[in-house]
């Protein structure tokens, strides 16, 4: 049977094996790439500090880039194998569970130490659910895959939930101060948790067809976006990353309205 253009690999193998092994290497070292990232955003956590804090949540940003580079590639070059999905998967725990989780104590829980004493014991547990929901959602993917539309994800991915974090820090720079910043931060922080843990579906974006020929305003509105994103990364990342977020919610509204209008019965 003749394989189709999505399934046939960017580079053919050899009998041999050789060009195999040496692709396999490609994903392997973008997903350790993503590993280190995460690594290096809980030091610049530990560190502290609005520039340290800054940084740690770029390193997230880049750890997201990686990650999405290393399944891309190995998919090219059909290269997926079973060792590179749970090495992937533990990176993601790091990179997008640990990393974000502790950022996200660090730089906006420092209010609750004047804010009320449920709030002071809260907090630690609403950082630990959202590492307990990225952990939740990626032994789920292992096991279950996408959606059955795999144009959605079932569950808000983690690396966008750890986007939204990082994209957060980097847009308001300095450090929550006031208990009411950071009421509203660990509210935010433990809705992630609960979306990434939940069914709720979000777009997977593998319906746009990247390796079609797309036209030329597509081309024209990725340039700008990526040219928005280098001088206005601040606005434009944390704009990016709220409307992902909610877009899940709007789906699922979307649908349970359908849902109801179809069981209405018609007069």
């Amino acid at each position: 049977m003749a394989m189709n253009e999505e399934s046939t690999p960017l580079f053919p193998r050899k009998n041999n094996g050789r060009l195999r092994r040496g692709v396999h290497l490609v994903p392997a070292a973008l997903t350790t790439l993503n590993l280190g990232c995460g690594f290096y955003a809980c030091i610049a956590t530990f560190l502290g500090g609005t520039l340290n804090f800054d940084k740690a949540a770029i390193a997230i940003g880049l750890a997201i880039l990686f990650d999405s580079l290393d399944g891309r590639i190995a998919r090219a070059t059909g290269s997926i194998s079973e060792f590179g999905k749970q090495y992937d998967s533990l990176a993601d725990v790091i990179s997008f569970g640990l990393a974000p989780a502790t950022l996200a104590w660090a730089w906006g829980a420092r209010g609750v130490s004047g804010g009320p004493e449920i709030l002071k014991s809260l907090a630690p547990l609403i950082c630990f659910a959202s590492l307990a929901g990225c952990a939740w959602r990626l032994a789920r993917f292992n096991i279950q895959g996408m959606a059955p539309d795999s144009r959605f994800f079932l569950g808000m991915p983690a690396p966008a939930a750890a986007g939204m974090v990082a994209a957060t820090v980097h847009g308001i720079k300095f450090p929550l101060e006031r208990a009411v910043d950071s009421f509203l931060w660990l509210a935010m922080l433990g809705a992630l948790g609960a979306l990434m843990a939940s069914t709720i579906r979000y777009f997977s974006g593998k319906d746009l067809g990247w390796a079609r020929r797309q036209p030329s305003l597509v081309v024209v509105a990725l340039a700008l976006l990526g040219w928005s994103i280098v001088e206005y990364s601040e606005q434009v990342l944390l704009t990016v990353a709220a409307i992902y977020t909610t877009s899940g919610l709007a789906l699922a509204l979307v649908r349970a309205l359908r849902h109801r209008l179809a069981a209405q019965p018609t007069t």
